[in-house]
């Protein structure tokens, strides 16, 4: 039986990681386009090396290949999927465009998430670019057939902190709370959020390759968990046998303080989720999300301590922290 063939453009990074490995674990073809800078490898994977935005050097690494699908897992503006649009029209039965679920109504008229939510974000930048992206897709979708399906994670982790405020790659944070120093949790922390572990994500993603109901269609894929911001922090912390000393900022002030932190919070995490994964489930019936947040930041904390040259700390990130609770507590002065 022939192998589907897939490409990804990308294919190491914090979620896709996860998505090549079940993906050759269910005998898929894959192959990896990249620069090949990272220097990570994942075995079985056959790497094409080349900077997607340079012509000369991927007609060379494609060559007259054409794959089953092509998933690009690091497009972030309008012109990178105009540039997909016209390397892979005729070269795939399906591209996968990585949005994210970030594009949905701010604030949201419906509590509950799906997939017919209107996009509209007006703060976030990120957001605003994604929604074009789609945008575009979907137009050259209902015009010339170009097989896209559009797929929106939702705060997906793997060997990162998935927090809200500050870098959520860098250890800094554990540093701190294990220094007993307070963390920044917006608003009052009650409000609900959900976050999924990159090996659940990757159950739902691959079952969507090569799925020719998938076409055309858009999809979340996120676990059921529902957490507070306070419970998140409250999780890590438990991790490493902490108490969390949280501090509890109002998100218009961190606008104020920090732009794109700010961003990031009014165009995204200061607002309750609710993600109805009916879809999904749908589509790939053997979905389910299975890690809670207890046991996954349990597998991030044990990714840093394999290598302990991954704990490196940027004093800038303390610094932030610092003084965005100085700045708040002068506020109240």
């Amino acid at each position: 039986m022939r192998k589907m063939k897939v490409l990804f453009i990308g294919g190491t990074g914090n979620i896709s990681t996860s998505c090549s490995i079940l993906a050759l674990q269910k005998g898929i073809d894959l192959y990896h386009l990249n620069r090949g800078i990272s220097g990570e490898k994942i075995p079985g994977v056959t790497s094409l090396q080349a900077d997607i935005h340079n012509k000369e050097e991927m007609s060379k690494a494609l060559g007259d290949l054409d794959f089953d699908v092509v998933v690009d897992w690091i497009t972030f503006i309008t012109d990178d999927v105009k540039r997909d649009y016209e390397i892979f029209k005729g070269r795939t039965k399906q591209y996968i465009f990585i949005s994210s679920a970030s594009v949905y109504q701010k604030p949201l008229s419906e509590p509950r998430i799906t997939e017919s939510t209107p996009l509209a974000n007006p703060v976030w930048e990120y957001s605003q670019n994604k929604i074009a992206c789609e945008d575009y897709l979907v137009q050259k979708y209902r015009q010339d057939g170009f097989p896209v399906t559009i797929v929106r994670p939702s705060h997906t982790y793997r060997i990162v902190f998935p927090i809200a405020i500050g870098d959520w790659r860098g250890y800094w944070l554990i540093d701190r709370i294990k220094r007993g120093k307070k963390i920044v949790v917006h608003g009052d922390g009650t409000s609900l959020w959900v976050l999924t572990h990159s090996e659940d994500f990757a159950k739902g993603f691959v079952g969507l390759l090569g799925n020719i109901h998938a076409v055309g269609h858009a999809f979340h894929i996120t676990s059921d968990e529902l957490l507070t911001w306070n419970q998140i922090y409250e999780i890590i912390a438990g991790a490493v046998g902490m108490k969390a000393n949280i501090i509890h900022i109002p998100s218009d002030l961190i606008m104020k303080y920090d732009k794109e932190t700010g961003a990031g919070l009014w165009g995204d995490k200061a607002y309750s989720v609710i993600f109805d994964n009916t879809k999904i489930k749908t589509f790939v019936p053997d979905f389910k999300a299975t890690i809670p947040f207890t046991e996954g930041i349990k597998k991030v904390l044990d990714w840093f301590d394999e290598d302990e040259t991954r704990k490196k700390i940027d004093p800038k990130d303390d610094e932030f922290m610092d003084d965005l609770i100085r700045s708040y507590l002068q506020s109240k002065e």
